[in-house]
């Protein structure tokens, strides 16, 4: 992984950028402080983010969403009843009232 630039590198790295750019030809056209590219600054800017425009153009697409839901999903196998395995019969130890081992009996 690369290190990251420092600040001053960036600048250096622009301000070459930019030097090659006008040795080369290139002209830079300079704009004087405070004009926007709004042609007429007079007027109010347009409300952009209004709700009652928004909802005339959207579109309600939950039935679209809910069938690409349902087959991204994958299908569960169909279970077959299988019979069931017999358990192994196992030995179990026996012990006598004082907790010492009698002897072992099979159990199934």
């Amino acid at each position: 992984m690369k290190p990251a630039k420092s600040k001053k590198e960036q600048r250096q790295e622009l301000d070459a950028q930019m030097r090659e750019y006008l040795e080369h030809g290139g002209a830079i056209n300079e704009v004087p402080r405070g004009i926007s590219g709004r042609t007429d600054n007079r007027q109010p800017l347009p409300h952009v983010f209004d709700k009652k425009a928004e909802s005339d153009t959207r579109t309600p697409v939950s039935e679209a969403i809910a069938a690409i839901e349902q087959r991204r999903k994958p299908k569960p196998p169909e279970r077959i009843a299988q019979p069931k395995k017999h358990s192994r019969a196992r030995k179990k130890i026996i012990y006598d009232e004082f907790g010492e081992p009698l002897r072992w009996e099979w159990e199934s």
